[in-house]
């Protein structure tokens, strides 16, 4: 049989297409239900189509299940003709509120323009600072153990920031303090970081050896080379706490002391900050040696202000200049550079805090924290 002999046509009983040849309709069967697809014997036969082309005539009339399943159908195309139109209606909704967004407020697209460029800035600074790192990192070890391994303060000094200066106060320093003797192949560096001190490129190093040994080493670099941080390393201070507490020395000087707040939680509404000052131990950054009387600081003053922001901050974790290192400090601990003065009047010893220079050990005055000064605290 050609294919010129075979059309297409529409079953009237359950709504299939199919082929079949040119001819007697009352012979001709549903090939899917396979029923007379026309839905009364008594029916005008078909249209004949065209070849290749879908007989278009809708069922006539009929009753029973291909009536209903006709009807499902119509409903259903209903239905979906409905949500199409719903889905379509609501995106362009969503589309013209976007668009009118936009409009209204362009800082919105320029922010989200301006995060992307923050976020890939952010990422090239970090790939930056590990290749700083790595770059320094050998560099700084060599001059930890040139600085170790040096006999006597003159051949110390030549690994030091600012050696001229630093002279004569580590020859003073040492004359009051004893000379730990470190052998630099016993220690081994934990960590490692950038310090961003105001106008000066820094990296903190944190090292530990046998019998609980933890070190801590600042290197910053001038005019080209990187040095040892040696007042921050030392732990330097104008003379030795625990004697300046006997009444020994000046009245008078700075030092580098660990600081405690006492009763936090219950002074917090207080207008005065309770303060205790502690002497580091060289080599043990996790003890503290000998301590103060009790120091209270009013709140609102430039001082106050300094140490409940640094003490905030250590609650929260942080560190003063953002340093990602863990601190090695006591727990519930803070450095500071502070200027003290001894009173001794009518046989009574007294001691006064006369500023807080810095919350930190760093050879540099700013402060390490935020706080809103006032002109005359300035």
């Amino acid at each position: 049989m050609s294919e010129n002999n075979i059309s297409w046509f529409h079953c009237g009983r359950c709504g299939s297409l199919f082929q079949s040849p040119i001819g007697n309709t009352d012979d001709r069967t549903c090939t899917e239900c396979g029923r007379n697809p026309s839905l009364s014997l008594e029916a005008p036969p078909a249209r004949q189509a065209a070849p290749g082309v879908p007989d278009a005539v809708p069922p006539q009339g009929g009753s029973g299940r291909s009536s209903e399943r006709g009807r499902h159908t119509v409903r259903k195309r209903r239905s979906s003709y409905f949500m199409f139109g719903l889905l379509a209606g609501w995106g362009l909704l969503v589309g013209l509120i976007i668009v009118g967004a936009r409009l209204l407020w362009p800082e919105g697209r320029d922010g989200a323009q301006t995060g992307h460029r923050q976020a890939a800035a952010s990422h090239q600074s970090t790939e930056a600072e590990i290749t700083e790192l790595n770059e320094a990192a050998p560099i700084c070890t060599g001059v930890l153990s040139g600085f170790l391994n040096a006999g006597t303060p003159e051949e110390r000094n030549q690994f030091v920031l600012d050696p001229i200066t630093t002279a004569a106060r580590m020859a003073r320093f040492y004359e009051l303090n004893p000379i730990v003797n470190i052998d630099p192949a016993t220690i081994a560096n934990t960590g490692g970081t950038l310090l961003a001190l105001p106008g000066r490129r820094a990296i903190e190093t944190q090292w530990e050896g046998a019998d609980n040994l933890r070190l801590d080493a600042v290197f910053i670099e001038k005019n080209g080379e990187w040095r040892l941080d040696w007042d921050h390393f030392a732990r330097y201070s104008d003379y030795p706490w625990a004697l300046f507490l006997t009444g020994s020395g000046p009245s008078e000087g700075e030092f580098r002391l660990l600081a405690r707040e006492r009763l936090a939680k219950e002074r917090k509404n207080e207008n005065t900050v309770s303060v205790v000052l502690y002497a580091p131990r060289f080599g043990h950054s996790g003890e503290s040696g000998s301590q103060s009387p009790e120091f209270l600081i009013r709140r609102d003053t430039r001082d106050g202000k300094l140490l409940d922001a640094a003490f905030a901050l250590q609650r929260n974790g942080g560190r003063p200049f953002g340093v990602k290192l863990k601190s090695n400090n006591p727990d519930g601990f803070i450095r500071l550079r502070v200027k003290v003065r001894r009173v001794e009047q009518d046989g009574v010893r007294r001691f006064e805090l006369e500023k807080v220079v810095a919350c930190h050990w760093y050879s540099t005055d700013e402060p390490g924290v935020e706080i809103t000064e006032t002109p005359a605290e300035k």
